[in-house]
């Protein structure tokens, strides 16, 4: 089974959110029947409307921090930090003057805790085999002259580097 990447992150996202929502960015990364995975970025006084769901969310911060709430209780979250909503609770999420980035996963199961991970137990994987290491060799492609700088014409078209 070969490898499969998914993109996400800058130049991957659309506007997402249920109606009403304001700021926020994202892109699915997989969905199924068992759940799905998707990335959320959040503006700085981006909001998601109070909403509900049918499955397991574990909204994952992964960068900044922002606002969670469920009913009239109300909590801070930052990068490095979980939560976990049951199915069919009304819950949101917003930031103040700080952007955040999370991976939201829903699953149609609870979560289960793995205690391995949770206890600091690692076990060694044998995924590939070791291989040594050569020293790379080569160099960096030439680059375009920037004629912008020089005051000699123009400056790089769009064919030139990549989009800005």
């Amino acid at each position: 089974m070969p490898i499969e990447i998914r993109r996400f992150g800058v130049g991957h996202r659309r506007p997402d959110g249920p109606p009403g929502t304001v700021g926020i960015e994202g892109r699915v990364i997989e969905s199924r029947a068992s759940g799905s995975v998707a990335e959320l970025a959040f503006g700085r006084q981006a909001h998601i409307t109070p909403h509900s769901n049918p499955r397991w969310t574990c909204l994952l911060v992964i960068e900044g921090g922002g606002w969670v709430g469920v009913g009239d209780e109300r909590s801070r979250v930052t990068a490095g930090e979980a939560v976990v909503w049951p199915p069919d609770v009304l819950h949101a999420a917003w930031t103040d003057g700080v952007p955040m980035r999370a991976i939201v996963v829903e699953l149609a199961e609870e979560p289960a805790q793995i205690p391995a991970v949770l206890d600091g137990d690692a076990v060694e994987a044998d995924i590939l085999p070791p291989r040594p290491v050569a020293r790379g060799e080569g160099r960096l492609a030439d680059r375009p002259a920037d004629r912008r700088r020089r005051g000699t014409g123009p400056g790089p078209d769009d064919s030139e580097g990549e989009p800005v």
